[in-house]
């Protein structure tokens, strides 16, 4: 076995193979750049090294730079982990000449599986069932517009050497085709060094679910089933599920052989995975091959038992796979999460920033006899960067049902605690909420469909929001008496607590009557219906973990005045608990109306300013385009809301813009 392994990575992925390293009992080496410091991955590791600048393509996925550190450790492999040089044939080759061993498949593989082109060339070949598409070079945005007039709107526009939703767009009319080709052209030489092209036809109403692979290099190769990875925005997953509660049995068996044909046909070894796009029929078309491990590799580890980070090692050192495919059970149902640094108030857009709170829940098993599993590559205090991926962690659980699992995921996303940057927590808790998703009836376009204006948080449900009401004002209860006590008070001044009190949240009033006790409350509501609340939680903790009626709910809490903000189950609650004659006088205040921006164009990120399509004066027209600005590597395009006149253009091509930085402004 391998004594000393280089992970040409950063973040989580580093961390995660780090992990599974130091289990086998191999040293471990981290690379990282001026901006990755003082990062989490090279803490673990058990020697470092500096590569170059902040940006990837001056430090993570320059060759020769990594081949230096390479050469400087005396590391024996090298896992690529996935993004950066992960499907770089180059880098395999280099590796190869060196006598350093790739923890991943062979050169030929990568070149014939890793380009999206040539592998749908390879897969119509062998008869794979492929989505009809245009697999030549495209040579610019006029040829573009023409080759997807020909496929027929609508057309995915995507990157050759792509992954992880850049360097892709969906174009549905000749305007959108051109700027798509040039937006997904840029991403692809900014993010991969490879501005190749190819144009295929969009799948309306799609699942998209993918087959994981594990082959050896003594000619055995198997399946480990399916994930379902359809909860998607912008080409990129969120939400990830092992098995996929849309495919039976002969489905299943079917797609997962014809992985394992494809992979043998190039010589594939280690982990892979083979995408499908799958429609209402079950019928399925091969999308792609990712010759690298995936992002939301964990819940198919929780399914299987197998770690497949290790089975990557191994292979690459020689041995044989130990099971066959008969002994590759599926065993109860895994949830993914990943965390993004992506404010979904502000439609997702990225978010950069210190970590001031960062408290994961306690990974292991859970009193309901689920498991909770975080992967990660920040620490609390730690910064997210704009120069990479703007993933914070995989939050993954696990349960013998698919209900129990989302369950688990419920309430692991209510315990996780995260502040100073914005964040997708509520929108993950949302989607656990959500009807379509418990019910499994899922589509690519779910977000689209479900969020068509955006994500404004959630409305609780009027049985949720009282559950929700008793637990503040038995927690009020609790502050309360604890003022009565603060030392120093003037002598026959003593303050008495009442029981009366309305609570008020998300427009909606309950009156109610707390009836403390040791062991916690009896909360009676005007209606006759009562609640029995119990809990540790004392004035000052971020998160009240509490029993309503026996039933758990947990909540992050911020103190306001007059009440808390309370966060659960993605809604951002302004709590109020009041005495009766406070709410009266309460109903009486006017309402503080947001500020006027309708004039404005403010930057919704921070980022670079890389074009600018207009000049003062010009007249504009609602869904024309201003400006792009890029950040964590991908390009966003802000367009006009209503017709106006440019007034003013305040931002300038290069120039770095903060969040509600004012763009352009008009008359």
């Amino acid at each position: 076995m391998f004594k000393k392994i280089l992970i040409a990575n950063r973040g989580e992925i580093a961390c995660r193979v780090i992990k599974s390293a130091r289990k086998m009992g191999i040293r471990t080496v981290a690379i990282y750049s001026d901006a990755d410091r003082n990062a989490l991955h090279v803490k673990m590791a058990d020697e470092a090294f500096h590569i170059g600048p902040s940006p990837a393509n001056q430090s993570y996925i320059v060759i020769d730079k990594v081949m230096e550190a390479v050469r400087a450790s005396g590391a024996e492999a090298v896992h690529p982990g996935y993004g950066f040089l992960s499907e770089n044939m180059k880098f395999a080759e280099a590796l190869e000449a060196q006598g350093v061993a790739f923890v991943g498949p062979p050169s030929p593989a990568i070149e014939s599986m890793g380009d999206k082109i040539t592998s749908k060339k390879i897969a119509q070949k062998a008869g794979v069932s492929t989505v009809p598409g245009y697999m030549g070079l495209i040579a610019d945005a006029d040829e573009a517009v023409k080759i997807s007039g020909e496929i027929g709107y609508p057309v995915m526009i995507k990157a050759s050497a792509g992954g992880g939703g850049k360097g892709m767009r969906i174009a549905w009319n000749d305007d959108e085709a051109r700027e798509g080709f040039q937006s997904s052209r840029n991403e692809a030489a900014s993010s991969f060094g490879d501005d190749r092209i190819f144009i295929e036809k969009f799948v309306t109403q799609p699942r998209h679910i993918e087959i994981q692979v594990l082959a050896d290099q003594h000619g055995n190769c198997v399946y480990l089933h399916e994930r379902e990875c359809s909860i998607q925005r912008r080409n990129q997953k969120v939400i990830e599920e092992a098995p996929s509660p849309f495919l039976d049995a002969a489905t299943r068996k079917a797609m997962g052989e014809q992985a394992v044909a494809l992979a043998k046909a190039v010589g594939y070894t280690s982990a892979g995975t083979v995408e499908f796009i799958v429609d209402g029929e079950r019928n399925f078309f091969f999308l792609e091959m990712n010759t690298r491990l995936q992002v939301e590799h964990p819940v198919t580890e929780l399914i299987t038992g197998v770690d497949l980070v290790e089975m990557m090692i191994r292979v690459a050192n020689g041995e044989p796979l130990p099971f066959k495919q008969e002994d590759l059970k599926i065993n109860g149902w895994a949830m993914e999460s990943r965390l993004y640094a992506e404010d979904p108030y502000r439609n997702f857009l990225p978010s950069i920033g210190r970590l001031t709170r960062y408290r994961p829940p306690v990974e292991g098993t859970t009193h309901a006899g689920g498991i909770v599993r975080n992967d990660t590559g920040v620490y609390e205090g730690g910064e997210i960067s704009m120069y990479y991926d703007p993933m914070i962690a995989k939050l993954c659980t696990w349960a013998p049902t698919r209900g129990a699992a989302i369950e688990e995921m419920r309430v692991a996303l209510d315990t996780f605690e995260v502040e100073g940057i914005g964040h997708n927590l509520p929108f993950c808790s949302a989607v656990m909420d959500h009807p379509k998703f418990v019910a499994g009836t899922i589509t690519t376009a779910f977000i689209e469909e479900e969020f068509p204006d955006g994500f404004h948080g959630v409305t609780l449900s009027d049985a949720m929001l009282k559950r929700v009401a008793a637990a503040a004002a038995a927690m009020n209860r609790v502050a309360e008496i604890r003022r009565t006590r603060v030392s120093g008070t003037m002598d026959n001044h003593e303050r008495k607590v009442g029981d009366d009190w309305v609570v008020s949240l998300q427009g909606t009033e309950f009156a109610l009557l707390v009836r403390a006790d040791r062991g916690g409350a009896t909360v009676d509501f005007k209606d006759g219906s009562t609640m029995r609340v119990e809990s540790d939680w004392v004035p000052g903790q971020p998160l009240a973990r509490l029993l309503i009626d026996a039933e758990p709910l947990v909540l992050k809490v911020g103190r306001i005045t007059g009440g808390y903000r309370l966060r659960v189950r993605g809604a951002d609650l302004k709590t109020h608990i009041r005495t009766p004659r406070q709410a009266e006088l309460a109903r009486l205040m006017p309402e503080k109306l947001p500020p006027d921006t309708s004039k404005l164009l403010l930057c919704p990120m921070p980022g670079l300013v890389v074009k600018i399509m207009v000049a003062e004066g010009d007249e504009v027209f609602e869904g024309q385009a201003l400006c792009t600005i890029e950040a964590m590597k991908m390009e966003n395009i802000l367009r006009a809301e209503k017709k106006g006149i440019v007034a003013k253009i305040n931002g300038t091509v290069g120039g770095s813009m903060a969040v509600d930085d004012v763009i352009m402004e008009f008359e």
